[in-house]
């Protein structure tokens, strides 16, 4: 549900895993542009989709007879589409969250959202998330993720319905782990971004996307997420492909505020959604309400969101007063 980048790669990871699936859109153009040319020209121009792969505009019959409802909108939207979405629901479906954002207003991380609009129990909401840039699965480069639930079984009956022979998937039960990962590694990755454009190298990107996972973790922790879930692929390995690929929607947005755009500016240039802008604020609150430090994220949100300048926040974060830190933590 859900015809983007990421929405329409999943549709295609699910054709090349053996299954039947048919994507949602809401523009006729990109419908039309993938049942008859077999391309999405708007979000994956030059990718080629299978024959099997077709779409649709009309919500019921996308969701008629689904095993699985993949829902890829944007985190901020997926509280109106999914209220609209609910009469349509297959009464046994996994509902799986592709979104990597946590709510504006409520702090609630996408599983929570859907288990809240949809009226499911947490066995019924699935997460699918790793270090999934979209072009990249798209064209068949190995790749991995992680497909997490509370419900082992179901996590198993995702896993086995997105394998390809290019494409490995692991299981968790720690959709917490697995959700946050997700969601705060799109803020650090506005954070590279930044340091990338004002000039800055490796040493000081080493340095944020280490410092960032350690937030992570501390916020991960304060929630009951499992520690190991950030040492691997829904942690760690989310948060070096956000960071370090020039494909990655945060970095770019996070390089064009460093090089010298306004944040208008760089709205208007981007063309799909970036999701750590809005999310900032929601997971600084989150972090807040359970008296967790995460100044990476104070950070970002302080420039995007209260118009401090960006060298200003740097000068700010690295001078902040030292507290006792245990390496590694």
């Amino acid at each position: 549900m859900g015809a983007g980048s990421w929405g329409t790669t999943f549709t295609k990871l699910l054709h090349d895993a053996g299954g039947e699936v048919v994507l949602w859109g809401r523009r006729r153009e990109v419908v039309e542009a993938v049942n008859e040319r077999h391309e999405n020209p708007d979000y994956l121009p030059g990718v080629t989709l299978p024959e099997g792969v077709r779409a649709t505009l009309d919500p019921a019959e996308a969701l008629r007879g689904a095993d699985f409802v993949a829902l890829a909108v944007p985190a901020q939207t997926l509280r109106q589409n999914l209220a609209a979405w609910v009469p349509l629901l297959p009464p046994d479906a996994v509902l799986v969250s592709l979104m990597k954002g946590v709510e504006l207003g409520t702090s609630r991380r996408m599983s929570e959202v859907i288990c809240e609009v949809a009226d499911v129990p947490e066995e019924r909401a699935g997460v699918f998330c790793g270090p999934n840039l979209a072009r990249e699965v798209a064209g068949g480069e190995p790749g991995a993720a992680v497909a997490a639930c509370v419900d082992e079984d179901a996590a198993q009956r995702l896993q086995a319905a997105t394998m390809t022979p290019y494409f490995r998937v692991y299981t968790s039960t720690d959709v917490v782990g697995c959700e946050l990962g997700g969601a705060v590694k799109n803020i650090v990755a506005l954070c590279v971004g930044m340091s990338v454009g004002l000039g800055f190298g490796a040493s000081t990107q080493a340095l944020l996307m280490t410092r960032g996972l350690a937030e992570i973790a501390r916020l991960g922790a304060a929630l009951g997420a499992d520690e190991h879930t950030f040492a691997g692929l829904a942690g760690m390995g989310d948060l070096v492909g956000t960071c370090m690929s020039p494909l990655s929607r945060n970095r770019t947005f996070g390089e064009n505020l460093g090089r010298g755009m306004t944040l208008e500016q760089v709205v208007a240039v981007t063309k799909q959604t970036a999701e750590g802008v809005k999310s900032s604020e929601a997971v600084l609150e989150l972090a807040r309400k359970h008296n967790v430090e995460m100044p990476i994220t104070e950070a970002v949100t302080a420039v995007l969101h209260h118009g401090m300048p960006i060298k200003e926040a740097a000068i700010a974060l690295i001078s902040r007063s030292p507290k006792p830190e245990r390496y590694g933590v």
